[in-house]
């Protein structure tokens, strides 16, 4: 019988869970549960012998993969699979595939949570401002990207967009202006939203010029990566523009400086919430579990990333 491991630090729902029993047995393979461990040692020994991993952040690196005997696939229950090392999947012979779309209203959602709490000032008492007619640059117009823009249209923003691999017509086809570059996009809104993945073109790519070139009142809502921001000019832009706010979905390695010196223009989640809800848990969850019985019973590599 072939055996299908969740491997997760941070556990799926309790719901989530059900659901994916419900899927892998109903294909005749078993689930085998590690939930909230602490040692990497735990992972190491609980991937030996199973045939597919289910994970969400958790790391799966050349140590795990070589402690995986007979692993076929892993699933990363969600978009980002930076925590996987696709290099060292494929040298071991493992399918690496992600679950796109099914954490996107949650991560949108999210964007507006943070926007209104710094548009009005972290609910500190004091008179704050509204996103009616405010202009919102979405840099990277995927799965969030277009949630991004649909919630948008119920605030009464406009909404602007750059995404070098989406054509025009697919991002104005949404009600959405269609900038021609990055660049573009920072000079023309007050407002930008990153949604763009870790790669070695867009870390760092945010830097200090970029983001001082946005209007006055600029925010920075940021519920990507935290490698896609120059921290080095993110504490500059901090330090020449009081007018600048930062909301952030992932904590930069400089949290603790912005935090005591830039109180009330900084804010950051304690631990990343994009996905962390009860319908995001089921979706990609879920969404995991038919990826692996489709690709181990049929071949199925449609989501594939390696």
């Amino acid at each position: 019988m072939e055996k299908v491991l969740v491997a997760t630090d941070k556990p799926f729902a309790a719901i989530a869970v059900k659901g994916i029993r419900e899927v892998v047995e109903k294909a005749g393979m078993e689930l085998v549960l590690l939930e909230k461990y602490t040692e990497k040692a735990q992972l190491l020994e609980a991937v030996n012998g199973v045939d597919a991993v289910i994970i969400r952040s958790d790391i799966i690196d050349d140590a795990v993969l070589e402690a995986a005997k007979g692993l076929k696939i892993v699933v990363r229950a969600g978009a980002g699979y930076d925590n996987v090392d696709l290099d060292a999947a494929t040298a071991h012979g493992v399918v690496v595939m992600n679950t796109p779309g099914q954490n996107s209203n949650a991560v949108a959602e999210l964007v507006f949570g943070l926007l209104v709490y710094g548009a009005r000032g972290f609910f500190n008492g004091a008179s704050g401002s509204e996103l009616k007619d405010k202009k919102l640059g979405i840099l990277a117009y995927g799965n969030v990207g277009r949630n991004v823009a649909r919630i948008a249209k119920g605030f009464g923003m406009d909404s602007y967009a750059y995404d070098a691999f989406t054509p025009v017509e697919a991002i104005e086809r949404d009600g959405v202006k269609a900038v021609q570059s990055t660049e573009e996009l920072f000079k023309t809104c007050p407002i930008v939203s990153l949604h763009i993945p870790a790669t070695a073109e867009t870390k760092r790519s945010i830097g200090f010029d970029l983001m001082n070139s946005m209007p006055k009142g600029a925010t920075v809502v940021n519920t990507a990566r935290k490698e896609v921001i120059d921290e080095a000019g993110l504490i500059r832009m901090f330090e020449e523009r009081p007018d600048f706010v930062y909301l952030s979905d992932i904590k930069p390695d400089i949290d603790a400086e912005l935090a005591a010196r830039f109180a009330g223009r900084y804010f950051a989640t304690p631990k990343k919430m994009g996905a962390q809800t009860a319908e995001a848990n089921i979706n990609a969850g879920i969404a995991a579990a038919r990826q692996i019985v489709g690709f181990l019973k049929n071949g199925n590599e449609q989501f594939k990333v390696n």
